[in-house]
């Protein structure tokens, strides 16, 4: 007699994503996981879809305002604003509506150039693959840069991108994918002497870190949370690579084995935490251990709001009020830390 050798489910995100014990992958309608009410639009934004990767088939989204003569700098151009999608690095789309309308907004409010950016998923590709898609788009962008000198840049890009001012940014998973690209972009900077492209500072939005020691709010979470203990151990065990524990530095940046942070040049960051999230401690702590390496830090912390608010409610008060924040962190620069 033969055993049953069907494939059984070894990891189940419910309605959305099940990963099989042979390795295949079954994907459902991820609009499951979202509000139902309807996105107003937001007017006076031009956006398209760029290819920056080839061989894996990645496009970068494009936004730029119609109109922004009054908040350019002298050379008539607008900082530009990476962005880079949350879902446990295993969920989620740069053309899902609630990031393409946070997307919208940026561009129009803050106003930016904003390139939300498309990159590979688990558990079809396991980290590292999301963060060498991230370091792949900055190369790709750096080569704008330089082809921008030269006249022969995308054209959206050589008629309202300030390369010098570039700041990479990202919600939940795509904070965390920021911080890494951040670390290996002025790595590279540093050594390399790039001079087409600056990153003035970076942006972290609910950020999704792990590690293998419980946190308090992870012990004992609050009431009301959006992205549960559970949830969040099984986006890593699917996402990270197999057999690694959450203390991995792609998970943990402050984990055993992950390289120091005080000898990297970081720019100044924007630390974006929620107080309804588990992962809360995990995101102030982050900010804390940079203060403590004598890093530029801001805090804004919003106490009511939940994991991944600035897109879950993208036309909100505390999303109004994080529009704010965050063009005064990309036009002015560090202040103290807030909360609200």
């Amino acid at each position: 007699m033969t055993g049953d050798t069907a494939p059984h489910v070894v990891e189940d995100v419910p309605g959305v994503l099940q990963l099989l014990s042979d390795g295949s992958v079954v994907r459902g309608d991820e609009a499951v996981l979202w509000p139902k009410d309807p996105l107003p639009d937001v007017p006076g934004v031009q956006w398209k879809d760029v290819l920056y990767h080839a061989a894996h088939g990645l496009s970068v989204r494009v936004y730029r305002p119609e109109s922004s003569s009054s908040v350019a700098g002298s050379s008539g151009k607008l900082p530009v604003l990476v962005y880079f999608h949350g879902g446990g690095y295993c969920l989620g789309s740069y053309t899902q509506p609630h990031f393409h309308t946070y997307c919208l907004r940026a561009a129009a409010e803050l106003p930016a150039v904003v390139l939300s950016v498309q990159y590979r998923l688990a558990p079809e590709h396991r980290l590292p693959a999301a963060i060498e898609d991230g370091v792949d788009f900055l190369s790709w962008l750096r080569g704008q840069a330089e082809l921008a000198g030269a006249g022969s840049a995308d054209p959206w890009l050589a008629e309202s991108a300030d390369f010098a001012r570039t700041f990479i940014s990202g919600a939940s998973a795509g904070a965390s994918l920021a911080h890494h690209v951040t670390v290996h972009a002025v790595s590279t900077q540093t050594q390399l002497g790039f001079n087409s492209l600056h990153v003035a500072g970076y942006v972290l939005l609910s950020a999704f870190f792990g590690g293998s020691d419980r946190t308090t709010a992870e012990a004992d979470p609050p009431a009301g949370v959006t992205l549960t203990v559970e949830g969040s151990d099984k986006l890593w065990r699917i996402s990270l690579p197999v057999g690694a524990s959450r203390d991995h530095p792609l998970s943990n940046p402050f984990g055993p084995e992950s390289p120091s942070l005080a000898p990297v040049d970081l720019p100044p960051v924007l630390v974006v935490a929620p107080g309804i999230d588990v992962l809360r401690d995990r995101v102030l702590g982050y900010a804390t251990r940079l203060k403590e390496m004598g890093k530029a830090v801001e805090v804004a912390e919003f106490e009511g709001e939940r994991h991944g608010f600035s897109v879950l409610q993208p036309f909100g008060q505390a999303a109004n009020e994080l529009m704010r924040v965050l063009r005064r962190f990309m036009y002015t620069g560090v202040t103290r830390a807030t909360e609200r």
